[in-house]
């Protein structure tokens, strides 16, 4: 028998694909495979892609291009490979195995295969597996952070997504079983838990009759890790149920994502959103009384097909209105396979820029209002990273989420993976600038 041969991986696309990714290292890595960053030195470069949109799909397929050119053996795993396994299987002849989203868990027995010289397609039509504790797991994240799966998969059909296609039916895990490596991770010293789904306000509903992320909320309340992070709460799914868990468990932040992609009602119906265009006003509202000090992010999709200047104008004074932390604005992407790519009525690319950065700039001087708000203060800090050069540490407040929030820059000594008090003396738009605070 031979050395086995070593593995690299590059990881695209969102924090669903990470954890995907992670799992397959911690199984490559119990069966005894050497796993490398550097693709130079591989054997094997497994592409855990990204198929959302259109620029998503672009990275990927450089990706892939500049790894045949290396003449590297590629395995595609991930959303484009459930996306366009015969495609990618016909075009490049130096992918040696697919991998759809549900069946990252076979890695090894795909491997395994290949070497005895067969070209692999692993791609189940309708993905049902989810990773659990048991699975192995080798994370990616900086040592203090961690994403939790709590459910995979969609049964919602919102116009211009392909998500349920690639992703499958919602398939939640059981509370024990969260919990249960959320003790794992606790015991790692990760200090904050970010919990992730298509929906996490929909936790529960497929194995428990209804949605469970109050008590989910409350259980993980009693585990040691001092910031549990939600991502992906509809609006409709915040009931008075899931606020008071939220009010009442310290350790679960009040940052809410709420990704409402619109607010004109015509708009809403016509992206078939869950709420069908209930007016967004009431509920935004309502979440802001219950919770007065939560942190709000939202994203929203600008040009999608019959969007006028009046549709966009109501999208503009409603962000004016409700002053939301954190925007992240998104043109429209027409995916194959959706309803929304058969609509009338698309908009030119420059229109769909234009209104992008016409929100984007509506929202900057929101942001800055609500980061010098915090000069003065001192607040709590999860330290990431150190400058290489200057040394300077690096990390987030709660206020920001990982990847697509501000970050905090730190004058003064701390351990990385760690939460301190910086007194907050400078900001911009995004970001915030302080000294560790002595005790």
């Amino acid at each position: 028998m031979g050395t086995k041969p070593t593995i690299a991986i590059s990881h695209l696309g969102c924090e669903k694909n990470r954890i995907d990714t992670e799992h397959m290292l911690g199984l490559l890595v119990q069966a005894g495979y050497q796993v490398d960053t550097n693709e130079d030195l591989a054997d094997y470069a497994i592409v855990n892609t990204c198929s959302f949109i259109e620029a998503a799909r672009q990275e990927s397929v450089r990706t892939l291009v500049e790894l045949a050119e290396a003449n590297k053996k590629i395995i595609i795993t991930g959303c484009m490979a459930q996306h366009f396994q015969e495609q990618l299987l016909e075009e490049l002849p130096e992918a040696v195995a697919v991998i759809g989203t549900g069946d990252y868990n076979r890695i090894v027995e795909a491997i395994e295969r290949v070497e005895a010289g067969e070209r692999v397609k692993l791609v189940s039509p309708e993905p049902t597996y989810i990773a659990d504790e048991t699975t192995p797991r080798y994370r990616t994240t900086s040592q203090g952070v961690a994403y939790l799966r709590v459910a995979e998969g969609c049964d919602y059909r919102c116009a211009f997504c392909i998500i349920p296609h690639l992703r499958g039916a919602q398939r939640s895990r059981t509370i024990e079983s969260v919990v249960a490596e959320a003790e794992q991770l606790a015991d790692e010293g990760v200090q904050e838990l970010i919990l992730i789904s298509q929906i996490t306000t929909n936790y529960g509903i497929d194995i428990y009759g209804e949605p469970k992320l109050a008590e989910l909320l409350r259980a993980l309340g009693k585990v040691d890790i001092p910031w549990i992070r939600m991502h992906y709460a509809y609006p409709t799914g915040l009931t008075p149920k899931v606020i008071q868990a939220i009010q009442e468990t310290p350790n679960v932040l009040s940052y809410l994502d709420l990704p409402l992609q619109h607010s004109h009602p015509g708009m809403l119906r016509a992206m078939n959103r869950p709420w069908q265009g209930q007016v967004n006003d009431e509920i935004i509202s309502r979440i802001k009384t219950a919770l007065p000090d939560a942190v709000l992010r939202t994203t929203f999709i600008v040009g999608f097909p019959g969007e006028t200047d009046e549709h966009f104008e109501h999208l503009l004074q409603f962000v004016q209105r409700h002053e939301f932390d954190h925007v992240g604005v998104f043109t429209f992407s027409a995916e194959e396979g959706t309803p929304a790519y058969n609509l009338p009525n698309h908009l030119p690319p420059e229109v769909m820029e234009q209104r992008r950065d016409a929100l984007m700039a509506a929202q900057q001087p929101i942001s800055l209002k609500k980061n010098q708000a915090e000069v003065g203060k001192v607040v709590d800090v999860l330290i990431e990273q150190e400058h290489p050069e200057t040394g300077e540490l690096i990390g987030r407040s709660a206020r920001f989420a990982p990847e697509v929030d501000g970050l905090v820059y730190v004058q003064g000594e701390a351990l990385l993976g760690t939460i301190v008090p910086v007194a907050i003396g400078d900001v911009d738009i995004y970001d915030l600038y302080g000294k560790v605070a002595l005790a």
